[in-house]
């Protein structure tokens, strides 16, 4: 089987834990949303990532809200680039999957759309 990754990123306004898992969880089900043939058995891992200014909650803890119980997944962050854009939450997913590359959709939120514009519908 094929390994593939799906990219996702979304803002919040402030850094306040529940702002932090709400956008977090929407990010995670958009992102399901556009992928309907990502089943949770088949992801392999997923990396999160905040900038700087967000230290309020680990974002996987927003996906084990919505049942990612037995999915390997580790925060960290994201390298501070002076101008970079700011409370941002992205993931990288990690899915064992025999669709192209080509066939997988990438979910930019908020002003996180910024980031990838070329991607977005």
């Amino acid at each position: 089987m094929a390994t593939r990754a799906i990219r996702g990123a979304i803002t919040i306004k402030t850094d306040l834990k529940e702002n932090l898992l709400s956008a977090t969880r929407e990010m995670l089900e958009a992102l399901l949303e556009s992928n309907p043939d990502l089943k949770t058995e088949d992801i392999a891992s997923a990396i999160f990532t905040t900038t700087e200014d967000v230290s309020s909650a680990f974002p996987a803890q927003a996906a084990r809200q919505i049942g990612w119980n037995n999915v390997p997944m580790i925060c960290a962050r994201e390298i501070p680039v002076p101008g970079s854009l700011p409370l941002c939450v992205r993931v990288l997913i990690i899915w064992n999957t025999q669709k192209e590359q080509t066939a997988i959709n990438h979910v930019y939120l908020r002003d996180a759309i910024k980031l990838r514009p070329d991607l977005i519908d």
